[in-house]
């Protein structure tokens, strides 16, 4: 092992990298895998993550596009071409589970749909396997992505209400995180009222253009969508990167649309799971009680239900995007303006591609050709209490690359992030690893969100993060 591979590990380890490195999310993936290439798509995708998340279980399931059947076996096909690459990607961090142990997660759902598979005798290998993880001694929040139906985990509680005490039932329930891509089968609505509880991120109802996760293969008038492209996805990800990439499917109706269901789970400095109102790749959610009475019926037979109690769902963000400048300072800010909830995620999304393409060249490049994500470093806590109207120092002057690259800094103020609702608060040059802030004036306590992005010049780029929450104080 080289040397430089020994002091990147000591980093992770020490929580130098990510802030979050030490506290894995543990996750359960349910897939109606099959009913779009989608799901093999984002299959590739969290595979090359499951050194950064602990995957407790797979479980193939039905939805409204995949009424009768479930299909563990192309899950497995998955699997079995990562098994050709885990032993590359070791190189490049030791924490890659094998395949063997991948394929001892997968299980089976009921191949019946939504609320027909919920019930006594409804038991299923998946619904026990939930169950089974959710009462491992592990006080971890356990995250359920869920990129179909969600009646596997519906019938899990139903007979965890059924077998347990009432105080077992509110502890195990309060473990759960659910994050699911819409409204797939009538089992959601169903979970959300039996469980006022159960912490629920979803878009309610079938009509995907309403929902935040689209804006992972969104196209958007006025920014460059090249990174979604049909080639840009055959050149960094299906060619030429060796059997994981050889199973990635094209696109049929919209690229990872289950996606966003675990990319917040990564820890790379800026994604914060239990907290969705702060933003990161999956997008960035509020808890509310959402209206979605006006919404028009799509084209699924999932009906619209009014919702009963507050879910965490889409929120806006207003975002102008940096543009590279030929000349003097290498970032400049774009007149234009974009804002609802679509762009909470796709304004990441030329990371979150970059960072993949990365991981994929890791698949056959030894550690020293392929490129690694930069670490930054803070000079300071990631925790700030200052008073209104004061200057104070944001400085990352000590980050560093794992390969030797070059860095590019970014510092800016994320306003919907925080409680401070007034102007966004400048940063001067914010493109330096140092920038002197002033505090705005409060009349009451309030919190302001600033993020570090720190960018190698390797290729493809790679980006990693630091979040820094001021405390302001009147």
């Amino acid at each position: 092992m080289k040397p430089i591979f020994i002091l990147i590990m000591l980093l992770v380890c020490s929580g130098g990298l990510m802030g979050q490195a030490a506290h894995k999310n543990r996750v359960i993936i349910l897939s109606d895998i099959e009913a779009d290439p989608d799901d093999s798509q984002s299959f590739v995708r969290l595979l090359l993550y499951s050194n950064e998340i602990e995957l407790k279980g797979i479980v193939a399931t039905t939805s409204c596009w995949l009424q009768s059947s479930i299909h563990p076996e192309s899950i497995q096909k998955i699997v079995h071409a990562y098994g050709k690459v885990q032993p590359n990607l070791l190189k490049h961090s030791p924490d890659f589970p094998s395949s063997e142990s991948v394929l001892g997660l997968i299980k089976k759902g009921l191949p019946v749909y939504g609320m027909k598979g919920v019930g006594e005798g409804k038991d299923s290998e998946g619904s026990d396997w939930i169950i089974k993880i959710l009462e491992d001694d592990d006080e971890r929040p356990l995250w359920v992505s869920v990129w179909g139906g969600v009646n596997t985990l519906a019938q899990a509680l139903y007979k965890i209400e059924k077998t347990k005490t009432a105080s077992e039932v509110q502890r195990l329930v309060s473990k759960l995180r659910v994050y699911t891509i819409s409204d797939q089968d009538d089992s959601g609505a169903w979970l959300r009222t039996k469980f006022p509880q159960l912490f629920y991120i979803v878009s309610p109802g079938d009509d995907y253009g309403q929902a935040t996760w689209s804006g992972v293969n969104s196209v958007v008038a006025g920014i460059d969508n090249s990174s979604i492209s049909n080639d840009w996805i055959a050149k960094n990800i299906q060619q030429n990167h060796g059997p994981l990439g050889a199973v990635y499917p094209d696109v049929a109706w919209g690229v990872e649309g289950d996606t966003p269901a675990f990319l917040s789970l990564i820890p790379n400095g800026l994604n914060e799971s239990e907290h969705p109102e702060w933003g990161g790749w999956g997008g960035r959610y509020e808890h509310y009680i959402p209206d979605f009475s006006k919404v028009k019926d799509g084209s699924s037979i999932v009906p619209i239900q009014p919702e009963t109690r507050a879910i965490w769902t889409n929120a806006a963000d207003s975002y102008s995007p940096y543009r590279p400048s030929a000349y003097g300072r290498s970032v400049k800010r774009d007149t234009s303006i974009f804002k609802n909830d679509k762009v909470t995620l796709w304004r990441w999304r030329d990371d979150f591609q970059n960072d993949f393409a990365a991981r994929m060249d890791w698949c056959t490049q030894p550690y020293a050709e392929a490129n690694h994500a930069p670490v930054p470093v803070l000079a300071h806590a990631d925790r700030l209490t200052v008073k209104s109207g004061e200057s104070f120092l944001l400085n990352a002057i000590d980050s560093k690359d794992p390969d030797g690259d070059n860095l590019s800094f970014l510092w800016f103020h994320y306003p919907e992030a925080g409680t401070y609702k007034g102007s966004p608060i400048n940063v001067g040059a914010e493109n330096v690893y140092r920038v002197n802030v002033k505090a705005p004036k409060v009349s009451k306590e309030e919190t302001a969100h600033f993020i570090l992005k720190v960018s190698d010049k390797g290729t493809p780029a790679m980006t990693s993060y630091k979040r820094v929450i001021v405390t302001i104080k009147p």
